[in-house]
């Protein structure tokens, strides 16, 4: 079955599910224990031991016999980031800031202006924007009644897109090192080089700048499409942000008892340490572990971005421990709240925990199945024109990434195989080939209800899963058919321009069409 186009079964399975019940954890099971039987040829017995070895992988390497530190950071991180957000609660932190915020931002449109550009200045790691960003800008645009699901596609659409073409980010190391190891070097391709190949890409990543225009656009018309229109109509006239009959990830429990005396600083200096914390954790652990010159470049190429998170999470915690004490002091709030703030912050992060767990433990068994190679092959033994390499890659990163849940297994997959195919066909389609890589990467990870990033994503808005998953895909769908005609006119004419001319034009055309149904803020 491994290889084969058998291998589409379990994720296709999981997504209808996800699709047609709107139960993820259900979905995902049906997905997991599907690729295990196929994985195993339906040999009970081993289906079970299978699911059981890939679980514990997630969390120790037999093989390695050491402990998967990555999954386990994370997983740290996110019950960390849960009691921070518990304790900034208490300490009257968010109503502060919200009370504050709304006094210098004074519309709703403003509070979604914020929420975009906030994603974008927050560029160095997409869990670290998808969760920071939901911290700082949910009080102001619960403020204002922006639906959670609005905030959730705010977020999702400025993490991925903004740390795909950085190159001083967690992604862009990454990307950069796999261009110059695996694409020029293997190829043996003269004259470029791996930074110099990233930055010539950044232009021709037509999907990144379709969700960063539309993001604007339907942030300053609020035009409300498919699900979305539901959630923001229900926001508005009732000020129901959620639905509260649905899980919903990062939600704190209202019963927490809220300080009088805080100030915005007990929201503001969790976060700047948190920024902090992890900032100088991935410089540090980027730094160590280079040999020889050290640069900004290597040290983000050679940092760990999960044990960085860690720890810029515990110096964050400690920061939030000593704003809390402080107000126990002045009487704001009495002793008994630390323990109760730990327990509601760390409950309020098991769904988002669940949900990765089980993503991840799909991903894995999609791996065996090797669903990301055979749609690879067939890219690879088809003839097309080679003109029409850089739409047909950007499809088939977007449905590998969608099928598979993961962006940077996408990139790694498809990287070397869209630089090998363009080295023996004619060299100048590979920077285009290689952009659309990249953007079918992330358009597909937009799509995913098992995407890590769309789950943290739903987290840091405190947005059910499957609410941001289906309200955010009508927007994907019209960023990614514009970037189709766009790399249809830049595989054609050769002209990065003209591809970027074609977005500029849809989205004109697109936010003359919002303007004339604008919904009223």
């Amino acid at each position: 079955m491994e290889g084969t186009i058998y291998s589409l079964i379990p994720p296709v399975l999981a997504i209808l599910m996800v699709i047609l019940t709107r139960r993820v954890l259900l979905s995902l099971g049906v997905g997991i224990l599907a690729a295990a039987l196929l994985v195993a040829n339906f040999n009970p017995v081993a289906t079970v031991t299978l699911i059981w070895d890939t679980v514990l992988g997630l969390f120790y390497s037999v093989d390695d016999s050491e402990l998967n530190l990555w999954n386990i950071y994370i997983l740290a991180f996110l019950l960390i980031l849960g009691i921070i957000t518990a304790y900034i609660s208490i300490t009257g932190g968010s109503r502060a800031f919200a009370d504050w915020a709304q006094t210098k931002i004074k519309t709703r449109r403003g509070s979604k202006f914020l929420t975009a550009i906030l994603g974008i200045i927050i560029f160095i790691d997409d869990y670290f924007n998808a969760l920071a960003v939901g911290q700082i800008s949910r009080p102001l645009t619960d403020r204002y009644k922006v639906s959670r699901a609005k905030l959730a596609y705010l977020i999702d659409s400025t993490s991925a897109p903004i740390c795909v073409i950085s190159p001083v980010s967690s992604w862009g190391a990454v990307i950069i090192g796999i261009i110059g190891t695996n694409v020029i070097a293997e190829q043996n391709i003269s004259g470029m080089t791996a930074i110099g190949a990233f930055m010539e890409i950044i232009p021709m990543n037509l999907y990144v700048f379709s969700a960063l225009i539309m993001i604007f656009l339907v942030s300053y018309f609020n035009f409300n499409i498919g699900p979305m229109k539901k959630h923001e109509d229900l926001a508005m006239k009732t000020g129901q942000l959620y639905d509260p009959n649905k899980e919903v990830p990062g939600e704190l429990s209202d019963e927490l008892p809220t300080s009088t005396k805080g100030t915005i600083g007990n929201l503001v200096w969790p976060i700047v340490a948190l920024f902090v914390g992890v900032i100088g954790a991935m410089l540090w652990l980027g730094a160590s572990a280079l040999e020889g010159e050290v640069t900004l470049l290597g040290i983000f190429e050679n940092t760990d971005p999960s044990a960085a998170l860690f720890y810029g999470g515990l110096f964050a915690l400690i920061v939030s421990l000593v704003l809390l004490f402080s107000q126990i002091s002045k009487g704001g709030v009495s002793n008994k709240v630390v323990g109760r703030g730990f327990l509601e912050g760390s409950k309020s992060m098991l769904p988002a925990i669940y949900i990765l767990l089980f993503a991840w433990t799909i991903a894995g068994l999609i791996g065996e199945l090797q669903t990301g190679e055979y749609i690879a092959e067939q890219v690879q033994n088809s003839n097309m024109n080679i003109a029409f390499l850089p739409v047909v890659i950007f499809i088939i990163a977007g449905f590998t990434a969608l099928a598979t849940g993961t962006s940077w297994g996408t990139f790694t997959l498809l990287l070397p195989i869209a630089g090998q195919i363009a080295a023996a066909t004619d060299v100048s389609i590979l920077l285009p080939a290689l952009a659309a890589v990249l953007a079918g990467a992330v358009f597909g990870d937009h799509c995913s209800p098992i995407s890590d990033t769309t789950i943290l994503s739903s987290t840091g808005a405190g947005c059910n899963h499957i609410d941001h998953v289906m309200t955010q895909l009508p927007y994907a769908l019209i960023c990614a058919a514009v970037s189709i005609v766009g790399y249809i006119v830049l595989g054609l004419t050769g002209s990065t321009l003209l591809g970027l001319l074609v977005v500029v034009v849809a989205f004109v055309i697109i936010g003359f069409s919002f303007k004339s149904l604008k919904t009223a803020e």
